[in-house]
């Protein structure tokens, strides 16, 4: 038997096969528990819910209706929810002197205001004893250069995390963020594509790695099953937290940080 048998858990962001919330799924419903997949992307999405036998969802996290009726489709389809994992994000980067305030406002929509959103649909149809775990960043707390529009919107998730705990607690709800630190994706391909980059990122990791997507699929597996532990953003950099984020001029390539990705 899984230590989550007969529980149904949303996972949110997870259409990009291999990615991070691809990881959760997998490992959540290796765990027993029955998945609703949601994203934009319909074709990945059902076949990753073919393979974990979930149900797949399309949904845009930056759009409030849509999120609402990802509650709505799960509480259809099992009657109810007793985990939630929102992946999901939109990897804005720009310096604060010009990256372009319609930028700024992006990333907010989904990876601050998509957050706040995904808490309270499913906390509406959530049961009693659950948990809600958001994917947060390293880069909230230690600056990455160019990260400016993501982090800091990120960096008002963890804070949402703290409050939500707090409102939810009292049904038993626990809510709690984790912090990725550098992680292979393809949201990371321009980063790791360039020669020697990986390496710099290991003098500055403890257990000198880069993570990979079943790192964070195997904690957050762990904080979707009983335990005492509510509003907290934990870090999940390998030991990253513990020194720095590299700095630019220490990367092999010129511009490694810097994307126009939004």
């Amino acid at each position: 038997m899984g230590t989550l048998d007969g529980k149904v858990a949303v996972v949110l962001g997870a259409s990009a096969a291999g990615g991070t919330g691809w990881a959760v799924a997998e490992h959540l419903a290796a765990a027993g528990a029955k998945v609703v997949v949601a994203a934009r992307r319909r074709e990945p999405l059902e076949e990753l819910a073919a393979k974990i036998g979930g149900l797949a969802v399309p949904c845009d996290a930056g759009k409030k209706e849509q999120v609402a009726a990802l509650a709505q489709a799960a509480h259809q389809a099992f009657g109810g929810i007793d985990i939630a994992v929102n992946s999901a994000a939109r990897p804005v980067m720009g310096d604060i002197a010009t990256c372009a305030i319609e930028l700024v406002q992006k990333s907010l929509d989904v990876n601050f205001l998509g957050h706040v959103n995904f808490v309270r649909e499913m906390g509406a149809i959530m049961r009693d004893d659950g948990s809600i775990v958001l994917i947060s960043t390293s880069s909230a707390s230690q600056p990455v250069p160019y990260f400016f529009p993501y982090a800091c919107a990120k960096a008002a998730t963890d804070c949402l995390v703290r409050y939500a705990a707090l409102e939810y607690g009292p049904r038993g709800i626990r809510v709690n963020s984790i912090l990725p630190g550098p992680i292979k994706t393809d949201l990371a391909a321009h980063i790791f594509s360039v020669p020697g980059t990986e390496e710099v990122f290991e003098r500055e990791i403890a257990l000198r790695r880069v993570g990979v997507p079943d790192d964070f699929g195997r904690i957050v597996a762990m904080l979707a099953g009983p335990h005492y532990i509510s509003g907290v953003n934990i870090p999940t950099s390998g030991g990253m937290h513990l020194t720095r984020s590299p700095r630019e001029d220490e990367m092999p390539g010129e511009g490694t940080f810097h994307s126009d990705r939004s």
